[in-house]
């Protein structure tokens, strides 16, 4: 049998191939052991639009109800955080989605949710890992017998959802204050969220199509490329929001069709819930987002922690402070007054908010934020190479011989997950590894985009 391996956000695998029916109900029985060792009774499941779902979440609940739980189930596809706040609302022990998140369509995947809404933390996983036995769980009960049973409970989840969002947003107040959308929801499971709360939008593929088009459902702008265009070409739209495969990860553009990227989305929140809304709490980054919040976060006198890379970093944090912001660079984003969870519609529904209740665009809160801060930009490059070479770099960080990028010298180093290198207080470069691929994620500040870029630049030439 496969050796199953959860990742940073889940397990992930191409289906057919590891990704088997099989193997999903050995994951399955590891989480029903898990759970009910520690007393739980009620496992929330969903699936979002990729191939197999409905299968997949059948096997699983079939599964889950051998061992007695009780199971809670969508009435269709769903998003990750639909998944997350229904867990919340059942008071159930435990969350499923199947879902590869913004992986290829050839894949799908299995993510666990707790109690509280939000990733299960990294412990937990291990402990659900460490009891996935070597071959499937046989005699299972049918979905037939297990609905007679009264094991099976479906809800609309979407539903459910859509009224959460009634109860915190004054949508009334977007839709009438000149917040023309875009939205692209990329083949994902937010198509219908956004199509039920802004019939009017301008919608991109916004259709059933587990195939994806052949392009993998991940909202950064390479991937956009339309929506941009639609953007630049149309005067009356003025933001664009596009969200992955699941919908808990965002991307965002200008009324121009400029990708507005994670590192300013969450200095407009930062900037919006505190200034604007009074609210306060810890402000939570990964290393790779930009320094700029926490200068912003000292300026209002809030306490900010970086984190290593992964969301279910600042999830624990959230289930354990009082937290304000917390997000990552890769467009996992999370606010107060929501639960614990990245949510792409949401944190849109933030930013669409901000520019109803002020009447500015969202580039004229970017230089509210730049005159706070200072203007800067980032960028990133993958590195393919072999490991071999990779872990030679890392070592050379490591042990300090890095000095220079560039002709530019290193005044000082970071070191939380992967190596910042300053080159002035506002120009760094950072060094991560991929800990599966032969990849080395090379990132980037500078004041603008041009020294951003020259900065990376640089920085090949320091790495060869």
């Amino acid at each position: 049998m496969t050796k199953i391996k959860f990742g940073t956000d889940g397990w992930r695998a191409i289906i057919a191939k590891e990704y088997t029916t099989d193997n999903v109900a050995r994951v399955a029985e590891a989480t029903a052991k898990w759970m009910i060792e520690r007393g739980m009774k009620k496992v929330v499941i969903g699936y979002d639009c990729r191939f197999g779902g409905t299968m997949f979440t059948d096997v699983a609940t079939q599964v889950f109800g051998k061992h007695g739980l009780h199971i809670v189930r969508s009435t269709g596809f769903v998003s990750t955080p639909m998944i997350s706040l229904v867990v919340v609302k059942e008071n159930a022990g435990m969350g499923v989605v199947i879902t590869a998140s913004h992986n290829p369509a050839s894949y799908n995947g299995y993510k666990l949710k707790s109690a509280y809404g939000g990733p299960t933390i990294p412990k937990d996983i291990q402990d659900v890992e460490d009891m996935i036995a070597d071959t499937a769980p046989q005699d299972l009960p049918t979905i037939e017998a297990l609905e007679e049973n009264g094991q099976i409970t479906t809800v609309d989840m979407e539903q459910m959802y859509l009224d959460h969002i009634y109860e915190h947003f004054d949508l009334d107040l977007i839709k009438t204050s000149g917040v023309n959308l875009a939205y692209d929801a990329m083949y994902g499971a937010g198509q219908n969220v956004i199509k039920r709360i802004f019939p009017d939008a301008h919608l991109l593929h916004c259709a059933y199509n587990p195939s994806f088009m052949g392009q993998a459902p991940e909202p950064i702008a390479r991937n956009l490329k339309q929506i941009a265009e639609d953007l630049a070409n149309n005067e009356a739209l003025n933001l664009g929001l596009a969200n992955d495969g699941d919908a808990d990860r965002i991307g965002m553009f200008d009324g121009d069709g400029n990708f507005v990227d994670s590192h300013h989305i969450l200095l407009l929140l930062l900037y919006y819930l505190h200034e604007h809304k009074g609210m306060n709490g810890k402000v939570i980054i990964t290393f790779s987002v930009t320094d700029k919040m926490r200068k912003l976060a000292e300026l209002y006198g809030l306490e900010c922690e970086v984190t290593k890379i992964g969301f279910k970093y600042i999830a624990e944090i959230m289930t354990e402070e009082d937290v304000l912001v917390g997000g990552e660079e890769s467009g996992g984003l999370a606010v107060k007054g929501h639960i614990p969870e990245r949510d792409g519609i949401w944190i849109g529904l933030v930013i669409m908010e901000f520019m109803a209740k002020t009447g500015k665009s969202i580039n004229e809160l970017i230089q509210d934020v730049y005159d706070k801060v200072g203007e800067f930009a980032t960028d990133r490059d993958d590195l393919h190479i072999d490991n071999e070479k990779k872990w030679a770099i890392m070592d050379k960080c490591k042990n300090g011989e890095i000095t220079k990028i560039g002709d530019r010298l290193v005044i000082r180093t970071e070191s939380v997950d992967g190596y910042k290198f300053y080159l002035s207080e506002d120009d760094w470069v950072m060094i991560r590894p991929s800990g599966t691929e032969p990849v080395l994620r090379v990132y980037s500040q500078s004041s603008n985009a041009e020294g951003a870029r020259a900065i990376l630049d640089a920085a090949h030439v320091t790495l060869k």
